[in-house]
C-alpha cells in the first residue's frame, strides 16, 4: 500500500470504498466483519468476512456494522475504518490522514457525530470531514456544479436511497428512504419461498439479483437454477427461475424509489426543474446497475435518466475530490452542527 495525506470515505451498508486523490479507488470490500463471540475478537474482515455468510459455524458470528446507511456498531465500524486507513497511510500512528466521509443526506445529529467519531478514534486527522452522499455522488459521477443550474442525482445504495437536487455545490433539496438493495434481496428470498416453497439465504439471494434480477419485464427472459431447501422436506432442492417472475417483487421495493423521487421535484423550485427535465436525472449507486431501471424510473417519472460511469464508485470519488476542494466545498459540508434538513420516509 502506498503513503497517502487525504482519504475520501463511502461508508456503505455494503460496502466501504475508499479513494484517494488522483489515485482513484483503493479499497473496495464488504462491509462485513467476522467475530469470535467468546473472545469478542475480529477473525476477519471484507471479503473474506462475506465468503463466511451462511457458511459459518455458530461458534462465529457474522456481523454487518451499518445499517440502513448508518452505524449500527460503533467499535465494528471504528476497526474497520482503522484497519483500512492503517493500510493507505502505513504509518497512521505518526501522519494522521485528513478524511472525509460520506454519509446520508438525512443522518441525524447523533448519527452524524458517531460516523465523525469512529473516523477520528480510527486514526483520520480532527476534525473529519462529512459530506452528504448525494453531493459527493454528483461530484464522482462529474456533473457539472458550479453553475446555478440544477441536478437532480438519485443514489441507490444497499440500506437507502436518496434523491437530489444540487446546484452550485450544494443540496437545495432532498428525500431519503431507509429502502435499498437490501430490500430488493429479502422480497425475493419472501417470493422463492411463496412460489416454490424452497428457503435460500441471504447470499443466494444477492447471487440472483445480479445474474437474473430486472425492474421490467425482459423480451427474452433470463433463467437460472437456484439450490436451497425444501420448506416441507428440509432436503436440498434446485428449482428454475427466471427474470421476469421476479418483476413483480422488484418493482413492489422500486415504488417507494419513485415515490422519493416525485416528492424531490414536488419540493424542487420551478427553475431548477426545468433544469432537471432539460438534463435528466443520474443514477448512481449499486442499486443503478440493476437491468433495466432506467428505462423503469424513466417511465414512471417522465425524465429522462442516466447512469453514472462508475455509478458504485461515484461517492468514494466525489468524497475524495471534495478534499481536494475543501475552501469551495466547505460551506455546503455537514458540520458538527447539524444535519442537512430535508425529508426522510421510513
Amino acid at each position: 500500500m502506498f503513503f497517502s495525506k487525504r482519504v475520501g470515505i463511502d461508508l456503505g451498508t455494503a460496502h466501504i470504498r475508499i479513494a484517494v486523490p488522483n489515485r482513484g479507488i483503493v479499497v473496495n470490500e464488504p462491509s462485513v466483519v467476522a467475530l469470535d463471540p467468546r473472545e469478542s475478537a475480529v477473525l476477519a474482515a471484507g471479503s473474506d468476512a462475506a465468503r463466511m455468510i451462511g457458511r459459518a459455524p455458530e461458534t462465529i458470528k457474522i456481523v454487518r456494522p451499518m445499517r440502513e446507511g448508518v452505524i449500527d456498531d460503533y467499535l465494528i465500524v471504528e476497526a474497520l475504518l482503522r484497519y483500512y486507513i492503517s493500510q493507505i497511510t502505513r504509518r497512521v500512528n505518526l501522519v494522521r490522514p485528513e478524511v472525509m466521509v460520506a454519509t446520508p443526506a438525512g443522518v441525524t445529529n447523533v448519527e452524524q457525530r458517531a460516523v465523525r467519531d469512529a473516523a477520528e478514534q480510527a486514526g483520520a486527522r480532527r476534525p473529519a470531514h462529512l459530506i452528504a452522499n448525494p453531493l459527493a455522488a454528483a461530484i464522482g459521477a462529474g456533473l457539472p456544479m458550479g453553475d446555478a443550474q440544477g441536478s437532480l442525482v438519485v443514489d441507490l445504495g444497499a440500506g437507502r436511497s436518496e434523491a437530489a437536487i444540487l446546484s452550485m455545490y450544494g443540496v437545495v433539496v432532498w428525500e431519503s428512504a431507509r429502502i435499498g438493495g437490501d430490500v430488493i434481496r429479502t422480497a425475493i428470498i419472501d417470493y422463492v419461498r411463496r412460489r416454490h416453497n424452497l428457503l435460500i439465504g441471504d447470499r443466494t439471494a444477492d447471487d440472483l439479483k445480479v445474474a437474473i434480477g430486472t425492474a421490467e419485464p425482459l423480451e427474452r427472459s433470463l433463467r437460472t437454477q437456484v439450490r436451497g431447501r425444501d420448506a416441507a422436506t428440509g432436503m436440498p432442492r434446485t428449482v428454475a427461475l427466471t427474470s421476469n417472475e421476479l418483476v413483480p417483487s422488484v418493482q413492489s421495493v422500486l415504488e417507494t424509489v419513485v415515490e422519493v423521487i416525485r416528492t424531490t421535484l414536488e419540493r424542487t423550485p420551478p427553475e431548477l426543474t426545468a433544469d432537471v427535465i432539460d438534463r435528466g436525472m443520474v443514477l448512481t449507486g449499486g442499486g443503478a446497475l440493476l437491468r433495466e431501471l432506467d428505462k423503469y424510473l424513466s417511465a414512471q417519472t417522465g425524465i429522462p435518466v442516466h447512469i453514472a460511469a462508475e455509478p458504485r464508485d461515484a461517492v468514494a470519488l466525489g468524497a475524495a475530490f471534495a478534499l481536494e476542494n475543501l475552501d469551495l466545498l466547505r460551506p455546503n459540508l455537514i458540520t458538527p452542527e447539524g444535519a442537512l434538513t430535508g425529508g426522510d420516509r421510513f
